[in-house]
């Protein structure tokens, strides 16, 4: 427990750590993307931009170096990032889940949504989800893409946490 105690108590590398962690996932879902020929649905994307809004917090905490109120309001920062991914893994699970209730046909990508609508009306077209925002096409263990994410993004928002009550 001793070294898990440094690692925490560390900063920067423990910033460090979840910079790494967070663009891991978004490079392992590329990976994935390119290996299986897939694309990724509106909501896939979001969860990315949220894995990389995370990581940059970590990052900028990182290269900082914070203690006292500054690693708290860090702590804050990480754990928002990460519920907001969380929440978009949430909606893109209820949608799969309940695909006789969204769309059954693909709408429209996520590059055409925002060049096409202003910024509010493409965020809440995003987060209907589409007819792609249904499709499951890669499972690991049974578990889908979303819930993969969910789950790191808890895990990431619970390190969050730990890293900014250490010591």
């Amino acid at each position: 427990m001793n070294k898990l105690d440094r690692l925490f108590s560390s900063g920067r590398l423990g910033y460090l750590l979840g910079f790494v962690v967070s663009f891991g996932l978004v490079g392992l879902a590329l990976f994935i993307q390119v290996r299986n020929n897939l694309e990724p649905c509106p909501l896939c994307i979001s969860q990315r931009i949220a894995f990389m809004a995370l990581g940059l917090t970590f990052l900028i905490a990182a290269v900082h170096k914070p203690t006292g109120l500054w690693r708290k309001g860090y702590g804050v920062l990480h754990f928002v990032a990460a519920a907001a991914g969380a929440g978009i893994a949430g909606r893109h699970i209820w949608i799969q889940t309940h695909a006789d209730e969204v769309m059954a046909e693909c709408g429209a990508g996520f590059d055409y949504i925002f060049q096409s609508f202003p910024f509010r009306k493409a965020v809440e077209l995003v987060f209907k989800g589409t007819g792609e925002c249904t499709a499951i096409d890669w499972t690991l263990f049974g578990l889908t893409i979303p819930e993969l994410s969910l789950i790191a993004f808890v895990l990431l928002g619970i390190y969050a946490i730990l890293l900014a009550r250490a010591k």
